[in-house]
């Protein structure tokens, strides 16, 4: 039911907390239920996210948050309908500061929510349908339809005459909104305010994660041999996080021998040969939440060229490491790490997504994004409760083989925890002769 008009929703201190003990270790917890440890709570982990939301939106000037980002959907709602999704903008979430969450799903969807989603109204789980990014032609009326009953649950809650901040939208159906004189801003910030810090429950959710990666690095590493091609590496990846119960494998980057430099971020079916430098990235999900994970190896033996540009990653990444606690501003962090023209570029960027960091959550990239880019014009305060990637690059001076490394932190109340441990102190032969 809605709330009562010109009364804000009251946050429970307890729906916002992270309620972390920083002087316990995260735990690496198995995927089941039990009852014999506390483990994920999901009814809490929802709780937490509708708070959060709540909260920033409290402080922004809008009334409302109309979203069509899936990960913005399932952080309000916590539902969700598979990875398919993801860019047919169809299913969309409503928040207002007077009420609770409302979801538009694909066709029976919706009938689902109201019989397994029981922390979401009846009323409020609705079909929904935009056209398809106009594949239905908006002379059907679907997207005025949808306006039309998006502005009447504004004007019942009270909030009709305020800003609506809506994340991604299709140009028709913004059209629609401003045609019945909504004002729309820009609910990116508001979205990314909320889920900047994580709760217990994200955390153990993200450390499983990164746990499910570290094994598929063993599977790697043991089949990582002349005569296999990248795309059977991704494959094998593809295949093991599945069975270990990933619900998504967003990508994963295969690069071997002259593919290395410069970085095209794919993969291809090249043939793995002896000595070749090769880095991988594993992007996937546990629960909605996921990894951004490089390891590099070398296939049987490495030259002194491969080996001084691991090292030379390896001293970036721990530089910056050393450095991130609370209070560390990101521009500081971006500082340590090598300018675009000492790496072969021509500039920031060009070389954007090699030297840099980028928050994990729901989304693969979240607050803080950490670069020479971006961060000396906004520098973010590094807080406890955080979860980034850190990543590096350094080319061989051989003109082909690369090293690039990435380490998951969790920023805790004095530094951070590092989550990837798959072993990368120094660089790894796989299979050495």
């Amino acid at each position: 039911m809605a709330g009562k008009v010109g009364a804000p929703k009251i946050v429970a201190p307890e729906d916002v907390d992270p309620h972390h003990d920083w002087s316990r270790p995260l735990q690496a917890l198995g995927q089941m239920a039990v009852d014999f440890e506390q483990r994920v709570d999901f009814r809490r982990l929802h709780r937490y996210r509708l708070g959060r939301t709540r909260q920033a939106l409290a402080k922004s000037d809008l009334g409302a948050v109309l979203t069509f980002d899936q990960h913005n959907i399932r952080y309000i709602s916590s539902t969700v309908i598979g990875e398919w999704a993801r860019d047919k903008m169809t299913r969309y979430c409503l928040l207002t500061g007077n009420g609770d969450p409302y979801v538009w799903d694909f066709g029976s969807a919706a009938r689902h929510h109201r019989l397994y989603a029981p922390w979401l109204h009846h009323d409020h789980c609705r079909a929904g349908l935009l056209g398809l990014r106009g594949a239905i032609h908006p002379n059907v009326g679907l997207l005025r339809k949808a306006a039309e009953e998006i502005h009447a649950i504004l004007k019942e809650e009270g909030v009709d005459k305020m800003p609506l901040g809506v994340d991604l939208v299709e140009l028709p159906m913004l059209f629609e909104l401003q045609r019945l004189g909504i004002e729309v801003r820009d609910a990116q910030q508001v979205m990314l305010d909320a889920r900047e810090i994580k709760s217990q429950d994200e955390l153990m959710l993200l450390n499983v994660s990164a746990a499910m990666v570290d094994g598929t690095y063993q599977r790697i590493s043991e089949a990582l041999k002349p005569g296999v091609r990248e795309s059977q590496i991704v494959a094998l990846a593809n295949q093991d996080l599945y069975e270990k119960g990933s619900d998504c494998v967003e990508a994963i980057n295969a690069i071997s021998g002259e593919r290395c430099s410069p970085h095209p971020h794919n993969f291809t079916d090249r043939l793995i040969r002896p000595g070749d430098q090769a880095f991988f990235d594993i992007i996937h999900s546990h629960m909605g939440y996921r990894t951004c994970y490089y390891r590099t190896f070398n296939v049987g033996r490495a030259t002194d060229a491969q080996k001084d540009a691991y090292k030379r990653a390896r001293e970036w990444i721990d530089r910056a490491i050393a450095m991130i606690k609370p209070g560390v501003r990101a521009d500081h962090i971006a500082e340590c790490w090598p300018k675009a023209e000492e790496i072969g570029f021509k500039g920031e960027m060009e070389a954007f997504g090699l030297e840099f960091a980028h928050g994990l959550g729901l989304g693969l990239h979240e607050r803080p994004i950490i670069s020479r880019l971006n961060s000396f014009q906004e520098p973010t305060e590094i807080k406890a409760g955080m979860v980034f990637a850190l990543e590096t690059y350094c080319p061989a001076t051989d003109g082909m083989s690369a090293a690039r490394i990435e380490e998951e932190v969790v920023v805790t109340d004095k530094g951070c925890k590092v989550i990837t441990l798959y072993p990368a102190e120094h660089l790894p032969i796989a299979n050495p002769y």
